[in-house]
């Protein structure tokens, strides 16, 4: 079996201004080397060398850093977007065509996790044909404590009903999708993932894992500094305390 992985990095950035202003997010240094790149070794290091990266904010600087991406052991498709982006889900389905019929891993640019994506393998395999994709959860960060998503018995929940026994926490941005998710989405239109997951979890068709390692949503400039401090340190790198 075979997998393709999306790394989602079209992200304007507006929040580590001025720090993107002149270099995309996912090319921030963090630990001594760009945020996308401990992606790209993690990625390789687990068998999963084909590697697809949109991109609409200063793409042109991302392809020119990771080029066709054999430096790390991965080959790199470029998935151009329009000024502005196509947010989540209109990015994931404008790449479709360079990813597969079977689930797709795909990894949010701006996050740091130790998660180890060879486990992305036997999740894709437990994945029954109805089910449209699989969420890796974490607990709720202090900036975002509503979270996101309820996961009850290995499925994730519509926040608007909220179930019996559940715990809600925060979508990683790592998640295993089916194109099938993705159909309704028109190829080159601007489309958020959420409503898809939404209507698909009303359906009981979203599975869900809970996860207690690291994990990082890399979105403001005092964020980006603390996990720069926390790689450096001697130990660190492939997990924080």
């Amino acid at each position: 079996m075979t997998m393709k992985t999306m790394i989602l990095a079209a992200g304007r950035g507006e929040r580590m201004r001025p720090l993107t202003d002149h270099t995309p997010k996912p090319l921030l240094a963090v630990g001594g080397k760009p945020l996308i790149v401990w992606h790209l070794e993690r990625l390789a290091a687990a068998g999963l060398r084909d590697v697809v990266i949109n991109h609409a904010w200063l793409g042109e600087r991302l392809e020119a850093a990771l080029g066709d991406g054999r430096r790390w052991g991965v080959r790199i498709t470029w998935s151009p977007e329009p000024a502005g982006g196509l947010e989540t889900a209109g990015g994931i389905a404008q790449a479709l065509p360079w990813l597969d019929s079977d689930p797709f891993l795909v990894i949010n640019g701006d996050v740091w996790c130790d998660w180890n994506p060879m486990r992305a393998w036997e999740l894709a395999s437990a994945m029954a044909p109805r089910d449209l994709a699989w969420l890796l959860l974490v607990d709720n960060p202090t900036h975002h404590p509503q979270g996101d998503f309820w996961r009850v018995g290995g499925r994730a929940c519509d926040p608007s009903s909220p179930p019996e026994g559940g715990e809600r926490l925060t979508f990683s941005g790592i998640g295993l999708y089916r194109p099938e998710l993705l159909a309704d989405v028109p190829r080159g239109s601007s489309a958020r993932l959420a409503p898809l997951l939404r209507r698909a979890m009303g359906n009981g068709q979203i599975l869900a894992s809970g996860y207690q390692g690291a994990w990082i949503d890399v979105g403001t400039p005092a964020r980006l500094a603390a996990l720069d401090r926390a790689l450096l340190r001697p130990g660190a790198g492939t997990a924080l305390s």
